[in-house]
């Protein structure tokens, strides 16, 4: 499902880049992607998501190539790939429904499809209750899982967080990582950038990608 073969890619300023990886993720995977702030995870899921393309080597997702997408076939790759982040980026001035919503009218659903999609997904992250509330009103973990269903409501083969329990708490880290195992039973593969290795233990089966220094040292 998602291929690195001889990925190569280096920034300019001081952000980790990586070099020489090779990894095969496949459907219904759950993976944890560990190692020092500043060891490449990031950099990695920003590939995926084709946020970056490699300067050399491939990345496939799908029957999507690094070096043969075109920039108006990139969205419809995200479509297939959700992305969490540490820090939410809902939008403030939004409510709930709006967040979620807001790439179903890019995609130019019908308002009816719309309501029902993202009606489901809230219903499925335990969060049908807060529709209309502002970012503001929310906790940390209500609104980590707000993001999660923004990146749900497209049906993604894959979602990708980076440090999403970075600003949780500990009891909210564990709601975020169970909701993340179900999400992954359910048949959406999963990839979580952290250095909370005490998470890991919660999730029976889970591969571990260890990265140091911009190279994979360790796939289980």
């Amino acid at each position: 499902m998602i291929s690195f073969i001889n990925v190569n890619y280096t920034f300019k300023t001081k952000d980790a880049g990586i070099k020489n990886v090779n990894l095969n993720i496949n459907e219904g995977d759950f993976v944890f992607l560990t190692g020092p702030s500043g060891s490449g995870k990031t950099t990695l899921l920003r590939l995926i998501y084709m946020d970056l393309l490699p300067e050399k080597g491939n990345v496939l997702v799908q029957n999507y190539s690094s070096n043969k997408i075109k920039n108006r076939q990139i969205p419809y790759l995200r479509r297939k790939v959700g992305m969490i982040f540490q820090d939410f980026r809902l939008l403030p001035d939004r409510s709930v429904f709006q967040n979620v919503a807001i790439s179903l009218y890019a995609a130019h659903y019908k308002l009816n499809q719309i309501k029902k999609k993202v009606y489901s997904i809230l219903n499925q992250v335990e969060l049908g209750h807060r529709v209309h509330f502002k970012p503001h009103q929310l906790s940390g973990g209500e609104k980590q899982r707000v993001a999660i269903a923004r990146a749900l409501v497209k049906e993604p083969i894959v979602l990708l967080a980076d440090e999403p329990t970075g600003n949780l708490d500990p009891r909210a880290s564990i709601e975020l990582i169970n909701l993340l195992y179900k999400i992954n039973q359910q048949g959406t593969a999963i990839i979580v950038a952290t250095h909370n290795y005490s998470l890991i233990k919660r999730i029976p089966n889970a591969r571990l990608v260890q990265v140091e220094n911009s190279e994979i040292v360790s796939v289980t």
